[in-house]
């Protein structure tokens, strides 16, 4: 089956978006200025960035064609609503409804306008007219900016949700660590799509925070006061991790020795097959001295500084 996405992001954030859904739909997934196509089913509230998912039906040459092959789709139960879904060019809003609504006339079934029990959307993509179910993404990551502990520099819960994503694209059975989260915004992101994700922080204070924030949420208690740079030395601590997710610890006026981004570099690596780092310096010698691969890259853009999203196998 195929599925045709729609996504938007801001100018900033365009590199992140992109590398986000290459890793949610595939790297053979195909890219437009607005949409993607990929033969994955991806839930759209996954990701910051998708607007709906297309569950494509029916395809034809023309809008008559496709109007008569969708015809003979059996009657829906359900009442239903048809919407048109821009992708590649921009369609006049008169032009979408007047499209919807001869697809909408062709398909057997009740049709409801207010409140239908299914969606579906028709589009144009290239010389194709295409039509499908359709889901709408919900912004799971906008309600958690609304969390009582918060740090001027932590990552925002738009760009903490595209990272989990990038580090975690197949959730069933993955194990995950942030070791060092900090008030636990990469926790809430990830748990919030049913990963299985533990943390760790050095700090009382910030996982004190954290704490807060997850019972907020109705989350339970994930997180625990601990070095990184200890992770994976201790009797019974070996346990493997398919993805590591770490912040590197920075802020504007100081920074971390070399040594110690060392220290927690090889942590990293005795114990996750594949680890996202983020970190506002240069550390590409220091990631390869730990013994990774830098796979792919992005950055992303927030006031007077920039973060590297950096994936690492």
């Amino acid at each position: 089956m195929k599925y045709i996405y729609t996504f938007a992001c801001h100018e900033d954030e365009q590199a992140l978006c992109l590398l986000e859904l290459r890793s949610l739909l595939g790297a053979d997934a195909l890219f437009g200025a607005r949409y993607a196509v990929s033969a994955r089913k991806v839930e759209p509230s996954r990701s910051p960035f998708l607007k709906l998912r297309l569950d494509v039906l029916v395809e034809a040459g023309s809008l008559p064609e496709l109007a008569s092959q969708v015809g003979t789709l059996a009657p829906r139960e359900a009442t239903f609503k048809v919407v048109f879904a821009e992708t590649e060019a921009v369609v006049r809003t008169d032009r979408q409804r007047e499209v919807a609504r001869e697809i909408g006339r062709h398909l057997r079934g009740k049709a409801e306008l207010e409140r239908p029990e299914m969606w579906f959307a028709v589009t144009e993509l290239g010389s194709r007219w295409v039509f499908g179910e359709c889901s709408y993404g919900e912004a799971v990551w906008l309600q958690h900016q609304q969390k009582p502990q918060n740090y001027s520099t932590a990552l925002n819960t738009r760009v903490a949700r595209a990272v989990v994503n990038i580090a975690v694209p197949d959730i069933a059975g993955a194990k995950v660590i942030d070791p060092c989260c900090g008030i636990g915004t990469v926790l809430i992101e990830a748990m919030s799509m049913g990963i299985d994700i533990v943390g760790t922080d050095m700090n009382p204070l910030a996982v004190r925070g954290a704490r807060v924030n997850l019972t907020h949420f109705d989350m339970p208690d994930v997180v625990r006061i601990a070095d990184m740079r200890t992770l994976g030395l201790a009797a019974g601590d070996e346990a493997r991790y398919d993805a590591l997710i770490l912040d590197m610890p920075y802020n504007l006026c100081s920074k971390l020795p070399e040594d110690e981004q060392l220290d927690m570099l090889r942590a990293a690596r005795r114990v996750a097959w594949r680890a996202v780092i983020i970190t506002t310096e240069q550390i590409d010698a220091l990631i390869e001295q730990a013994g990774f691969r830098i796979d792919e890259r992005c950055i992303v853009q927030k006031s007077n500084f920039s973060r590297q999203i950096i994936v690492c196998v």
